[in-house]
């Protein structure tokens, strides 16, 4: 099987799902994160937004493609949990800088 290699902040995200303050470790201090129709910004914000979405639904990701498009890394993954239409194949866009993510976007 070949493993993918993300660039570390991506990696530490997904290896932080279920933990909100190793997850909020990986984003600058202004992040802004969007995910289900709503922008989080601030990492407090991300956290706290994370920490009830991982409760909620359970999710686990699977990272399975990475390419670069308009200066983004953008992570496709399955994405596994409690909400209708599990599993689903989601696209994470995160904008990098100074070794952490200053934005998240995630679509379906």
């Amino acid at each position: 099987m070949n493993t993918l290699s993300l660039p570390e902040p991506i990696a530490a995200y997904f290896a932080a799902e279920h933990k909100p303050d190793a997850l909020a470790r990986c984003f600058t201090a202004q992040a802004v994160m969007k995910d289900d129709g709503h922008t989080h910004t601030g990492v407090d914000a991300i956290k706290t937004f994370m920490a009830e979405a991982s409760a909620k639904y359970n999710a686990t990701s699977v990272p399975f493609a990475l390419e670069r498009e308009d200066g983004l890394q953008v992570v496709r993954a399955q994405v596994t949990g409690n909400f209708p239409g599990s599993p689903i194949d989601l696209s994470y866009r995160f904008r990098l800088e100074r070794g952490l993510i200053a934005s998240l976007e995630i679509t379906a």
